[in-house]
């Protein structure tokens, strides 16, 4: 059995649906479906059973075993409202709850696959995977640091396979339930279809208006990293996940724009309670991940884009 926490989410469906592809259908799938709407992204997997996160977290608690073998956890699960500043809330969802599910794949030699992210860099140029480089600048990017840190410190000493993936900014089908927090594509793609403009920022930093550059990974290459490394062993670790790549916002509203063959570009303000906490630059140094022995290409922003617009539209 393999369970996939956040089973239900953007990513965590679409992984679901990456095992299916390879012939794993015995899943539990771990969410919360107070959202409702997110049932949508399971309705064309196939899972063995789905749990409430309060079912698994009673279970961890009174350390009860599974009626089934596990064979792997993909910790997906996770609130990754970036804006979010209940940091009490936060820290129990993402920190506490993560601790104690790697604690049950450690006790019990589970290989513990989990998602970090590129927050963890903050406001950078360097996004090498060392602690030098890192400096959050939201209670997202703490939470998830902060974990990281302790992977680093316990897993080490342990003879289990844990591996933290750092993504950068996912994009693709099965995000609308994201809302605000959806990807910059489903976003324009939407103003286009109800106004004929797309909306960006204004300059900021040292960056003119839209130039503000970030890596973009289209989510089937999210989902071939995670699948690399579920029959990969012996590659433990804390990597970064991007296309190596930064584009700017620019680049995507040209881009969406083409797809629609009509549209134009309008500038906004730069939100003031954004201005100390917004990365205006990521790229992902994927190296390690290289060097792990991950050599498959990604998609182009175009690629990508183009995919996702026509999944979207269609």
């Amino acid at each position: 059995m393999i369970i996939v926490t956040g089973g239900a989410g953007f990513i965590g469906s679409n992984l679901v649906l990456g095992l299916n592809t390879i012939g794993r259908d015995d899943i539990l799938v771990i969410d919360d479906l107070t959202d409702g709407t997110k049932f949508r992204n399971l309705v064309d997997c196939r899972i063995m059973d789905y749990w409430d996160i309060e079912q698994l977290t009673t279970a961890l608690l009174k350390k009860e075993s599974f009626r089934e073998k596990v064979d792997m956890v993909f910790h997906q699960g996770a609130c990754s409202t970036t804006t979010e500043w209940n940091g009490r809330y936060m820290m129990q969802n993402n920190y506490e709850y993560s601790k104690q599910l790697l604690h049950f794949c450690l006790e019990n030699t589970i290989p513990f696959i989990y998602a970090s992210s590129g927050s963890v860099y903050g406001v950078n140029e360097k996004f090498k995977e060392v602690e030098r480089n890192e400096s959050p600048v939201n209670v997202y990017g703490y939470s998830k640091y902060l974990f990281d840190s302790y992977v680093r410190r316990i897993a080490k000493n342990t003879n289990s396979q844990v591996v933290g993936l750092r993504y950068f900014n996912v994009y693709g089908p099965r995000e609308a339930h994201k809302q605000s927090m959806a990807s910059v594509i489903y976003h324009l793609n939407r103003q286009l279809l109800s106004s004929g403009e797309v909306k960006i920022f204004r300059g900021s930093g040292h960056y003119a208006d839209g130039e503000q550059r970030r890596d973009f990974i289209h989510v089937d290459d999210v989902v071939a990293v995670n699948l690399w490394f579920f029959q990969q062993p012996g590659a433990p670790g804390i990597y970064n996940v991007g296309t190596g790549k930064s584009r700017s916002f620019n680049e995507i509203a040209r881009t969406v724009i083409k797809w629609h063959g009509k549209g134009k570009i309008e500038y906004i303000d730069f939100p003031e309670n954004l201005k100390n906490s917004y990365q205006n630059f990521t790229e992902a140094d994927i190296s390690s991940l290289r060097n792990a022995g991950y050599q498959q290409g990604f998609k182009t922003l175009e690629e990508g884009i183009n995919q996702y617009l026509n999944w979207l539209n269609n």
